[in-house]
């Protein structure tokens, strides 16, 4: 029987790891083998490298630096799911090149539990990618034992995750084919969306992992949670901010204005004298939970171009009337 349910976010996600500056990695150049190369021909390549930068043999003056590059790249390319996923933009990017995970890159891969071997001491660029995860409750040993939990981001509406929705999901699962190159498989699941979710929550899908070992049962598969870039609303939380385009004369002599939220309308009363970039808050107006978010209008004062001789005749009379200076703090 398959139970659901979610969990509060964890720590920062692999694409949110802060850096200054990183230069992108080509792990098919470091190992010298073609983007189409098979298991079979990494595995030689990697072996024929690493024995001839290792640090205990090698006369190389940057051996310990290459066999360090060698054992990143080989991590990533021998593994199915991280090479699929790095191939889905590495073909855009140069080796050196200054980079920028796009975001989201990840979602919609399926990975596996465990751990990184030997990740210690590699690059911020595989950090930033792939982070360090870890397997939930798998064990290990005997002849009987639960199989490795997997992960995937998904990308949902905020309207679903506001309102709640069950929806059918595709996950690409990399496999090796006979010839040892990789093919995107596709599994496809319903998943109830609970209502409120917020980005970095995770659903659990008991027993959707790997099968287990000897009878033991089958790990689990959690969904990390992350929005639809939406063309209203910016998440913080359950908190939610909207630029609000307004008139000068809305923002001037005060209005009722409606604007959206994830509810629905509602009526906002702007106070006379309102700025651009002024904040207003809609109590609870923001995502639902036990605790609602709010919802912050930013205000844009939006001034329409003169069309006619009325318009600028108009302007110019507010420049005689109201002889008003923006700019007297700076000193004009």
């Amino acid at each position: 029987m398959r139970r659901e349910g979610f969990e509060y976010p964890q720590a920062p996600a692999n694409n949110q790891v802060s850096r200054n500056k990183m230069e992108f990695k080509d792990y098919y150049r470091t190992l010298n083998v073609s983007r189409d190369a098979t298991l079979d021909q990494i595995k030689q390549s990697y072996r024929r490298l690493a024995r001839k930068y290792h640090p205990d043999v090698s006369k190389e003056p940057n051996a310990e630096q290459r066999f360090k590059e060698l054992g990143e790249a080989y991590e990533v390319l021998k593994d199915p799911e991280k090479r699929a996923a790095y191939d889905r933009f590495g073909s855009e990017w140069k080796q050196g090149q200054e980079f920028k995970p796009p975001p989201d890159w990840d979602a919609g891969f399926e990975f596996s539990g465990g751990g990184f071997t030997g990740a210690e001491g590699f690059s911020d660029f595989f950090e930033t990618l792939f982070g360090r995860r870890t397997g939930h409750g798998a064990a290990r040993g005997g002849f009987r034992a639960q199989g490795q939990d997997h992960h995937a981001k998904i990308l949902v509406s905020l309207e679903d995750a506001y309102r709640g929705a069950t929806r059918t999901i595709s996950l690409q699962t990399p496999q090796i084919d006979p010839s040892g190159h990789v093919q995107a498989g596709t599994r496809n699941l319903n998943v109830r969306i609970p209502r409120g979710v917020i980005e970095g929550q995770r659903i659990r899908l008991a027993g959707q992992g790997s099968s287990g070992i000897g009878g033991g049962p089958a790990g689990d598969l959690y969904l990390e949670i992350a929005y639809e870039p939406h063309r209203w609303f910016k998440p913080d939380g359950r908190d939610l901010f909207l630029e609000l385009p307004v008139t000068p004369w809305e923002a001037g002599l005060g209005a009722t204005v409606t604007v959206p939220t994830p509810g629905g309308r509602v009526d906002l009363r702007l106070p006379a004298g309102s700025q651009s970039g002024q904040k207003l808050r809609l109590k609870g107006k923001g995502m639902t939970g036990k605790v609602p978010g709010d919802l912050y209008v930013v205000l844009k004062i939006v001034t329409p171009k003169p069309k006619s001789d009325a318009d600028r005749k108009l302007y110019e009379k507010m420049a005689q009337q109201m002889a008003f200076d923006p700019r007297t703090s700076m000193g004009s």
